[in-house]
Formats: structure tokens, sequence, C-alpha cells
């Protein structure tokens, strides 16, 4: 049975740090050692070295990135969902939604709620016409409507 030679030789190893020293990328230095791209980014991080960041910036990260268990939430979702259920995550009571300010395809401002009312090509369809907050489509009932935070059923898995 032949013995296999190891893939990181010595002489590997210190040409690996020459050229991530000199700025290489990892596609350049396998290509320059003759292992692949993979086994070279698994050796840079064996030897813990990396690029850019210090210790105390992945430290940091690490402490920010959301905990096994909880779903992280894009920022411009939160923003757009505090703007509607207000700061402290509890729905508001949605009363009634205003309808007296419906208007037509041609009638939509920028700042109008694009909530469709009835259908498409129906004689009676319009857009709810209500004031959107800033950057959002709907007015506020009908972004209740459309957003709901944790709405979706959660899978266990056993």
């Amino acid at each position: 049975m032949p013995v296999l030679s190891p893939t990181w030789t010595d002489e590997r190893v210190e040409l690996l740090k020459q050229h991530f020293e000199a700025g290489l990328t990892c596609s350049e230095i396998a290509a320059g050692i003759g292992v692949s791209r993979n086994a070279v980014i698994g050796k840079l991080s064996r030897l813990n070295l990396t690029r850019g960041r210090t210790s105390d910036e992945r430290k940091f990260e690490r402490s920010l990135a959301p905990r096994r268990g909880t779903r992280a939430v894009p920022r411009l979702q939160y923003e757009m969902l505090a703007t509607i259920y207000g700061e402290t995550g509890a729905p508001v009571v949605a009363g009634p939604i205003d309808d007296a300010n419906r208007c037509s395809l041609l009638e939509l401002a920028e700042n109008c709620c694009r909530w469709p009312i009835s259908t498409p090509g129906a004689d009676d369809f319009c857009f709810c016409g209500n004031i959107a907050p800033d950057g959002q489509s709907y007015c506020t009932g009908h972004s209740r409507l459309a957003y709901r935070p944790n709405s979706r059923p959660r899978v266990m898995r056993g």
C-alpha cells in the first residue's frame, strides 16, 4: 500500500504564510502551492491567519450575532414594524380603515397607500389612497394586515 505524503509540508506552510503576507487571494495561493482553495482557507483558519479584522472586532461581531434559537430581523423590516406597531412591539388596536381617500391608479401619489380594493378590471377597482408613512407602500391600517410579525407557524423538529 503506497504511503501518502502530507498535504501541508513545512515548505508549503512557509509558502502559504509568505503568499498570505504578500496579499494574494486564496485562489492565487492555492495555484502557487498546488492545493485547493478550500485547503488554503482551512489551513489559514487553523493557523489563525485572517485579514482586515482584529480579534476584538470579531469578538464584537460575535456578541451582536443572534443567539441560537432566535430569529434575526433585518433592520429595514424592524424599522417598518416599529413604525407600524410602535417601539413596544405590541400591536396597536386597529380600528376601521378610512375609505374616504380611495383613488385610481392615475391618481396615486408617492405617499398614498397602494392597497388594492376589489378585483383588478372590475368597475369598482381602486386603491386605498390614505397617507402612507415615509418609504412604505401602505397606510398604517393596511400595513398591519400586510406585515405581521411572527405570523408564520413554528415547525417543531425533534
